[in-house]
């Protein structure tokens, strides 16, 4: 890389994001790459798996290597058995000869004689057949011992010949064939211990940023765990590249210059955080310096990861992921995953898509391709495709979804009830055993993960009380967690049942604001009269809860049309409420109280409340539902619950 320039303050924005198509980005990419192989090793058999093989194998011996019994029986020549029967058994003499495994035989089998052969054994000159034991009765003793045969066998009946299954000079395998357990046992069975494979492309992998701390230390204000350098860690090898990790560098010129210089001695570099157009973000400036030819692409008209950094430097890629999770694990899915692929020698990935309805309205962006992930459920008229929706900073949403949706860059508004394609994340669709959908509650994940040691697997879709109840209608979901007043009469939940829904009993639990203890705004005061202080001091910041939760309809009806700051601000757990509050963010919400207590959060009880579950009626006496009704009628899963605060 040449000299580095003096840089611009770091308060100043000193890039410039000339957004253009994925399209045209990935083919500036491309066209500077050398997208073969990157070499060949030998590597023992015992690390062959996944690999890809770098030459034809040509088998050197027979396949099996002589002929061999399959039975335990006795070898013969057929011509002694024909006409065998129960009532008119044939009749021979053993020759005194035992041939188990690994036994060449002494002597040869003639008409009239017959030799006891193990499973295995090799058969000996002269017999053509084996009968098996269970179709003879021996007697006599000694030299007069005969056999008695009740079955007639055929010429090469239990018998596999030398050469049958595989043959000298046989191809077993080709250039480019992706060893599995089965291609192992293949080169096993022709002799071969070692196997010349195609070398796995090193891919050297960098976090950047100050705030990045490696999983396993201390966390610190400000600080997040670097989660990226696993994921992407993890799917380079799924792709057959080999990670190489350089760890964490801080936001610093000459560190990262010089850890920039210690990855490109591998085949590609991945450099994670530090592409945005904000100050500090150094990784852009540091790969701006490299030539032949450079940066060919920063920003692509994609959401997520509209800030990646595309470069090649002599031949070598080198890529600047975005720094949140979404963002960099479909920006390299996009962009890296095939570079990777191509180089380890494997042919193109082709997952395979589904059609589904979007349940509900989604608005996006014009101008950039988003891609929208979901999770998949079936309803009654086939699959529905439900947003996940927790943005690009969030690093469960890819491992949780089933597949994404591609909306067009001129397309503004995806209407609810729209037929889309979802492209599949893994190779095939696993319905879960059992699909939630609803309000969340740390009790429900506590259930869930019962469920899972019990052998069901449970997908579950937290969308809100009323996303909930709508699913449950439509027949997309097993069981609806809900927690909705009827305003009328002060009951929780009953009033929802139909013809078509009925209620499983769950449990109580108590709803309340949530405050820093301490803060006498709240401390000491009614709930009534804490959110009445709250609301009358402007300095007062709320965070509230999603539209459509339960605990929405509560806030709404106890503010009415006030508009206290922070309300705009809807988070879609009680645990993002405690949150907000223990970390200063706002200074009161409503949560339940075993969230605060889990947070250390101070606590004003509101009303108690009922959390239930709605289920289809034919749905009931699905295995996965009777087992979810079964726990929550268990005396000791009623007595968890009862320790973590709720009320069965």
């Amino acid at each position: 890389m040449p000299e580095n320039p003096d840089p611009s303050s770091d308060a100043l924005q000193t890039q410039f994001l000339n957004v253009i198509t994925r399209d045209e980005a990935m083919a500036r990419f491309l066209a500077h790459l050398d997208l073969r192989p990157v070499g060949r090793e030998t590597v023992p058999l015992a690390r062959a798996l996944n690999r890809v093989l770098a030459e034809d194998i040509v088998a050197a011996v027979d396949v099996p290597c002589f002929d061999r019994s399959n039975v335990d029986g006795f070898a013969v020549l057929a011509a002694d058995t024909f006409g065998a029967m129960d009532e008119a058994p044939r009749r021979v003499r053993l020759n005194g000869e035992v041939l188990s495994p690994g036994i060449v035989p002494g002597q040869s089998v003639m008409p009239g004689v017959a030799t006891i052969i193990a499973t295995g054994g090799m058969l000996p000159r002269g017999a053509d057949a084996v009968v098996m034991v269970e179709h003879t009765d021996l007697d006599g003793e000694g030299a007069e011992r005969r056999l008695s045969i009740t079955r007639a066998v055929a010429p090469g009946e239990n018998v596999s010949y030398a050469g049958t299954d595989i043959a000298r000079g046989e191809t077993v395998l080709r250039n480019g064939q992706l060893l599995t357990s089965r291609e192992i046992g293949v080169l096993a069975a022709i002799g071969v211990a070692g196997v010349t494979v195609l070398r796995r492309p090193r891919v050297a992998i960098l976090s950047t940023g100050n705030e990045i701390v490696a999983p396993g230390t201390s966390m610190r204000a400000g600080a997040v765990y670097d989660s990226n350098a696993a994921i992407i860690g993890a799917a380079v090898e799924e792709l057959g590249g080999e990670p190489i990790h350089l760890g964490v560098v801080a936001d610093d010129d000459a560190a990262l210059a010089q850890a920039l210089e210690a990855g490109l001695r591998h085949d590609i570099v991945l450099l994670s955080g530090g592409t945005s157009k904000g100050a500090g973000d150094l990784s852009y400036r540091v790969a701006s310096r490299l030539e032949n030819p450079g940066i060919l692409a920063h920003g692509v008209a994609l959401k997520p990861g509209k800030p990646i950094c595309l470069a090649v430097t002599e031949g070598k890629p080198v890529v600047i992921l975005p720094g949140f999770p979404t963002s960099a694990i479909f920006t390299f899915h996009e962009f890296v995953a095939p570079v990777i692929r191509a180089r380890a020698g494997l042919s193109e990935e082709r997952r395979p898509t589904v059609t589904a309805t979007l349940p509900m309205r989604v608005n996006s962006e014009r101008g950039r391709t988003e891609y929208l992930l979901v999770g998949l459920v079936r309803g009654q008229d086939g699959l529905a495709a439900y947003p996940m929706g927790r943005g690009s900073g969030s690093v469960t949403t890819f491992s949780c979804a089933d597949g994404f949706v591609t909306i067009d860059q001129h397309q503004e508004i995806v209407d609810a009830g729209s037929r889309v394609e979802v492209q599949l994340l893994g190779h095939k669709l696993d319905p879960a055993d059992l699909v939630i959908i609803g309000s969340h509650c740390v009790g429900l994940d506590r259930l869930i993960g019962l469920l899972l040691r019990r052998g069901i697997r449970a997908k579950a879709l937290y969308v809100g009380s009323m996303g909930g109840l709508a699913a449950a209608r439509r027949g997309e979901c097993d069981i609806a967690g809900v927690h909705l007043m009827d305003a009328a009469t002060g009951e929780y939940n009953r009033h929802l049942l139909t013809n078509a829904l009925a209620l499983v009993p769950g449990y109580g639990r108590m709803q309340g604001v949530v405050f820093r203890p301490g803060d006498g705004r709240f401390e000491g005061r009614s709930a009534r009269e804490a959110i009445a202080a709250a609301l009358d001091d402007p300095g007062c910041t709320m965070v509230n809860r999603n539209a459509g939760s339960g605990t929405r309809i509560v806030i709404d009806g106890l503010i009415g049309e006030r508009r206290p700051p922070g309300y705009g601000v809807q988070t879609k757990s009680h645990n993002a409420v405690a949150a907000a509050v223990a970390q200063g963010r706002a200074d009161w919400g409503l949560a339940i109280d075993t969230v605060a207590s889990q947070y250390g959060l101070g606590f004003v009880p509101l009303q108690a409340e009922r959390y239930d579950f709605l289920v289809p009626r034919e749905r009931l006496d699905r295995p996965a539902v009777r087992q979810f009704r079964a726990l929550l009628e268990d005396a000791s899963v009623r007595e968890m619950l009862r320790s973590i605060g709720f009320r069965p």
